[in-house]
């Protein structure tokens, strides 16, 4: 079940993905979701990554009505989100082919680094709308050198969606927690 912390960073999640904000995640939503990657430049010029990006995102709602939606409703909310935290450990691999996907969609010139610009677009993308990022960048970065390598990205993906540590710099990477 998840703790109070994990409920704040995953309400803010499912308030990003909760695209027509009608109180409840569907397919719709998911759909939604991925257009708003597909409208990042590396991932519209590029129809492969455009089907990964579909799959992935498309992908997490198969699991997520698949594995929460307990009244077979086609809409999944907060509650039973909050019910499948347990269940991301065992979907490690998921969460990294999703890593990969979002790191391709973001490092927009390809030079295998994400930038402080680069990870703005992820978190506006990801929201769907601007959001004061402040000095999240500087937190995430820890070797200091002004990007995120592909490991370092996927390590930080992977403590957004599984830690219940407040420590873990990762929970910062989708933007600031909410107050």
């Amino acid at each position: 079940m998840a703790s109070e912390f994990q409920r704040s960073k995953l309400t803010g999640m499912f308030l990003a993905f909760d695209t027509d904000r009608n109180g409840h995640l569907d397919q719709a939503d998911f759909q939604d979701l991925a257009a708003r990657w597909h409208r990042l430049p590396r991932v519209a010029g590029d129809p492969e990554l455009a089907g990964r990006i579909s799959e992935v995102m498309l992908g997490w709602w198969d699991h997520l009505s698949a594995a929460a939606d307990r009244d077979g409703d086609g809409r999944v909310g907060l509650d039973e989100v909050l019910a499948m935290v347990d269940r991301l450990p065992a979907m490690l691999d998921y969460v990294n082919a999703t890593s990969d996907a979002v790191f391709d969609a973001v490092d927009e010139n390809g030079d295998g680094r994400i930038s402080r610009a680069e990870h703005r677009r992820l978190v506006d993308t990801w929201h769907g709308q601007e959001v004061d990022t402040a000095d999240v960048f500087a937190l995430l970065d820890r070797d200091g050198d002004g990007y995120l390598g592909r490991s370092e990205f996927a390590l930080l993906w992977a403590q957004f969606w599984i830690s219940d540590n407040p420590a873990d710099p990762g929970n910062l990477l989708c933007g600031p927690l909410p107050g």
